[in-house]
């Protein structure tokens, strides 16, 4: 995301919410509230590089969970639904790579800024949420800790037919995590652009390959 901030734009925005204050008899609405936000949003920022403004536009699952109320269960099992949709599985039938490809992309951090270039392959950063390998002592706890994950799920052998349940699932919530939980936290690497079909299955073999790491 471009940081640099159009001044005018945001004086604008809030000269348009102190009209919005003062022609009301009563407070603004939340309604009105929102719009003058999302103007002041929309013109604080401009495309730079990769980065473009269109990265401001919500789609139907953020406007959602961006909400103040939580959306109900109909609404989050819509949402999921459409998701899932989105999942583009291995065009192979491949689900895992090398997990020590894997473990370079869980340390890096890297992707989608102005100053990276079209295509680029980013990393998945996905220590700054959880914990993978023991051996890191360094990890975030926004997610769940994933260390011995496939362990932990009898996942023995990710070839065999009896694991494809959980193989599919870990594929899916990486791919767009949204597809099992609406207002998920995840990004949806896959779904996103953020990480390729060959950097996924790394990142499965990371979880679910025996030799890894986790899951010893």
């Amino acid at each position: 995301m471009n940081i640099h901030l159009n001044e005018t734009a945001v004086g604008a925005a809030l000269f348009a919410l102190i009209t919005v204050m003062a022609g009301c008899a009563t407070a603004p609405s939340e309604k009105q509230y929102d719009e003058v936000a999302v103007q002041m949003i929309k013109g604080s920022f401009s495309t730079q590089g990769i980065a473009t403004v269109d990265r401001l536009t919500q789609d139907g699952a953020q406007q959602a969970c961006s909400a103040q109320a939580t959306p109900i269960e109909s609404v989050t099992k819509k949402l999921e639904a459409e998701a899932l949709t989105t999942i583009q599985w291995p065009k192979d039938g491949k689900y895992l790579g090398d997990w020590k490809e894997g473990e370079k992309l869980a340390q890096n951090g890297r992707g989608m800024t102005w100053t990276d270039q079209a295509g680029a392959p980013g990393g998945g950063n996905c220590y700054n949420c959880h914990q993978i390998a023991k051996a890191e002592i360094s990890f975030g706890t926004i997610g769940p800790s994933l260390y011995n994950y496939g362990k932990l799920r009898g996942v023995s052998d990710p070839a065999d037919p009896a694991s494809i349940e959980i193989v599919k699932y870990t594929w899916g919530k990486l791919w767009n995590a949204k597809a099992t939980n609406a207002c998920s936290n995840m990004p949806r690497f896959g779904h996103a652009g953020a990480l390729n079909e060959a950097q996924i299955r790394d990142l499965m073999a990371l979880l679910l390959d025996p030799k890894s790491p986790v899951n010893q």
